[in-house]
């Protein structure tokens, strides 16, 4: 004896499927769209990497379409920096594992605003890293992870006034002083 479905039920068994393949699709298509790939930039004495992807930094998750201008900022001034801090015959490896920047886009100020950047003592800046630095033999002098935050950050020295990632390069520059030109 056979099943009787109402035209309703077929409708209906159709439509879930419908859907269930679609969600399978738009989740392939997404993984397709953010590339979970690494991002390495070098010089003779560093390597700066990160991932490439919309969801890897916090900063990336609510910007996509500025995340590789203010990356590729950000990881060129680490590897300038190490340049100058890391001496001859060693290596320094950073990998940035998330980058918050100074501030915050206020939009619901109005309709030019989503576009201006709020800078308060309570949005400070925050970089997390995870970083090696060794010997041309590979032996390892000093390896760790690190969060970067100064949270007196508008009290602080601004080396970089008026330069893009201002508050970012600061952050930087008091690492590499403490951390990594301490180690020579």
């Amino acid at each position: 004896m056979g099943t009787k479905r109402s035209a309703t039920q077929v409708w209906r068994a159709a439509g879930m499927l419908l859907l269930a393949a679609g969600t399978v699709v738009g989740q392939a298509q997404a993984a397709e769209a953010t590339p979970d790939a690494r991002v390495t930039l070098q010089s003779d004495r560093a390597e700066v990497s990160y991932r490439d992807s919309a969801m890897a930094l916090s900063e990336s998750r609510q910007f996509p379409d500025r995340r590789k201008e203010w990356l590729a900022d950000l990881s060129n001034y680490i590897l300038a920096q190490a340049a100058r801090a890391v001496p001859s015959g060693q290596r320094l490896s950073v990998t940035l594992t998330d980058v918050q920047l100074a501030g915050m886009y206020e939009p619901w100020r109005g309709p030019d605003w989503g576009n201006v950047r709020i800078v308060r003592d309570t949005t400070p800046p925050r970089i997390d890293l995870i970083f090696r630095l060794e010997t041309s033999q590979g032996a390892v002098l000093k390896e760790g992870s690190r969060r970067l935050r100064d949270i007196d950050f508008l009290n602080s020295s601004l080396r970089h006034r008026g330069e893009a990632l201002s508050y970012e390069k600061n952050l930087v520059d008091d690492w590499m002083r403490k951390e990594i030109a301490s180690a020579r």
